[in-house]
């Protein structure tokens, strides 16, 4: 990785700040975003990287981050999109949509095309990959276009708006990879496994299952960030883009509404009506 730039969300904590710590090991820049201001420096100056904020519960956020990451490097080798979470108590954000969609999905889709100009140029010189971070939860979501924001649906203590935004994550990429086909961009999610970390910490579920393991329930952030360390820096992935692993396996089980063109396609769309935000014209 020495000499690659390598953008990760989410990077002050978890599984983004090991997969941040093992990159910058390997040789990789790295650009630490965070929301929390202390942690986030904290990470970046312990691993040599570079620090940037952003909410991604509100999108003007996003918007500041791609002007800021475009400003600073002429090439991204590397977009890991691994910010987001499990929300308890349902809310809506500055932009007027449900925390865990917005988190998960219409920031880091909007983040993602910001950048898409600038990754295609540096995808002719050399390969680029955009990552998320999805899970098995994804086998639980349903994507409804006409209700992202779970106006309608069963809260479920945020599970039922987790799954769907997973679902998110995964059919995002799938979309991505058609639309960046030939053009050197490869696009991956993949599942961690159940991670120790404070992901969903507030829940009854979590909080259950970690008094009955003796808060030693999951796998370490460490071992959580391996697919994604493997992602970004491995020389040949072995699967094709678009592709969802379950933590290092190809092709882990998704809901059915994976691998749908059609609903990818109007999926994308109705994530460009969400953020505000449309490809600009090609010559």
């Amino acid at each position: 990785m020495s000499g690659k730039t390598v953008v990760i969300t989410g990077g002050s904590s978890g599984i983004g700040r090991a997969a941040a710590r093992a990159l910058a090991a390997d040789g990789a820049r790295v650009a630490v975003v965070g929301r929390n201001p202390e942690r986030t420096h904290q990470v970046a100056d312990e691993i040599g990287g570079e620090a940037f904020l952003a909410d991604f519960d509100r999108l003007d956020d996003v918007r500041r981050l791609a002007d800021a990451l475009l400003t600073r490097f002429a090439r991204i080798d590397v977009l890991a999109n691994n910010a987001g979470g499990l929300i308890s108590k349902r809310a809506d954000t500055v932009d007027g949509h449900e925390r865990t969609i917005q988190s998960n999905h219409f920031a880091p889709f909007l983040l993602t095309n910001l950048l898409l100009p600038r990754l295609r140029q540096n995808a002719a010189e050399a390969p680029v990959r955009i990552i998320a971070t999805a899970s098995s939860a994804n086998s639980f979501g349903r994507l409804r276009l006409d209700d992202l924001d779970l106006r309608h649906r069963r809260w479920l203590a945020g599970w039922s708006a987790y799954g769907q935004a997973k679902l998110a994550n995964i059919v995002f990429t799938e979309e991505l990879a058609r639309r960046t086909a030939g053009s050197g961009i490869e696009a991956y999610s993949f599942h961690p496994g159940f991670v120790a970390t404070s992901f969903g910490a507030d829940t009854a579920l979590l909080k259950f299952a970690n008094t009955v393991g003796g808060g030693r329930l999951g796998l370490s952030p460490e071992a959580g960030a391996v697919p994604l360390v493997q992602l970004a820096s491995v020389p040949n992935v072995g699967s094709p883009s678009g592709t969802y692993f379950s933590q290092l396996k190809p092709n882990g089980h998704t809901a059915r509404q994976a691998g749908d063109a059609a609903l990818a396609s109007a999926f994308w769309a109705a994530s460009e009506r969400a953020v505000g935000w449309s490809a600009p014209p090609t010559a």
